[in-house]
């Protein structure tokens, strides 16, 4: 009995339906020259829901020009260095960035010679990581855990690999034809 008198005392009437000032504008029983003006409660600090968002961009959602973090050179030493992809004599512009997203980069260069060649690094704990380079960048590697705006870059609209090949339709399957029974004596 006791429990039943402490559920219920939480019991009464919603403050919501209570008498009392509500917040809301009133008019006056005879019209003025003038509109009152409307009360609102001024939100307090902390109150939920009364914060203004601040609007953040996804780091990665697009690529957008590095600014000189990592360099056009450090990108070509990678390309020449280590990776051996291009001999050290190879001349080598670089035609479009690095461009960046989160931590990964996307560069494209012009190679005296050769095809056009796409980079795609990744910079993790101040040192530069080749992730693919060559005419096709767009790796497992890329398509899986890449940035959005490198995975735009290095796949184009082909981020996904591509839709699958449309179903082939059902091979037909021939209908039976019914066979003469003679009746059942």
């Amino acid at each position: 009995m006791a429990l039943t008198g402490c559920v219920l005392a939480g019991c009464g009437t919603p403050p919501e339906l209570r008498a009392g000032p509500t917040g809301l504008p009133t008019l006056p029983a005879t019209p003025s020259a003038t509109a009152p003006a409307p009360s609102t409660p001024s939100p307090t600090a902390g109150s939920p829901g009364l914060a203004t968002p601040t609007p953040t961009a996804d780091p990665g959602l697009v690529a957008v020009a590095c600014e000189g973090r990592p360099t056009q050179q450090r990108i070509l030493d990678l390309v020449r260095g280590r990776a051996g992809l291009l001999p050290r004599d190879a001349r080598v512009r670089v035609r479009t960035g690095p461009l960046c997203a989160a931590d990964w980069q996307f560069t494209a260069l012009d190679v005296t010679g050769y095809e056009p060649l796409q980079v795609v690094t990744r910079e993790r704990a101040d040192s530069l990581h080749l992730v693919a380079a060559g005419t096709d960048v767009c790796s497992i590697e890329v398509r899986v855990t890449g940035p959005p705006g490198i995975q735009k870059l290095a796949c184009g609209d082909d981020v996904t690999g591509g839709a699958p090949p449309a179903p082939l339709p059902p091979s037909p399957t021939p209908t039976p034809t019914p066979t003469a029974t003679a009746p059942a004596r």
